[in-house]
């Protein structure tokens, strides 16, 4: 990561206090998943990159599943809970792709199905069935 995108990813961009927390959540996704899948193309000939990549991953999952087992969290316990599995999955899965067992594809269909549904019109609250 070079010093200036490292910066913005610190500090943040000047126009990010201006974005709702759903925005910023899918920013998030988007960056980081954009980072898997190019770390991916390259595979295991890249390992630094790839391990980089599902740090980052790994770190925005334990966010999320931190802040959804606060009972504070407004979110339906049902969809908590699936939050908390995927977070889960996620630490499982990369260990997988760590040991080279696995490909990083699984983690991005993940992130890129939550970026769909942060990107819904539709009240955040709800939880589909």
């Amino acid at each position: 990561m070079d010093p200036a995108r490292r910066a913005r990813a610190n500090y943040g961009a000047p126009e990010a206090s201006t974005k709702s927390p759903r925005q910023m959540e899918y920013q998030a996704f988007a960056q980081i998943t954009r980072d898997l899948r190019q770390a991916a193309l390259r595979g295991r000939e890249d390992f630094p990159r790839l391990a980089e990549a599902l740090h980052l991953n790994l770190r925005l999952w334990s966010v999320i599943a931190t802040d959804v087992a606060d009972e504070r969290n407004g979110l339906p316990d049902l969809l908590r809970a699936r939050l908390v599995y995927l977070s889960e999955f996620t630490r499982a899965h990369t260990r997988k792709v760590l040991d080279g067992d696995e490909t990083p594809e699984a983690l991005i269909d993940i992130n890129m199905a939550v970026m769909r549904g942060l990107s819904q019109k539709q009240d955040s609250a709800t939880c589909p069935a």
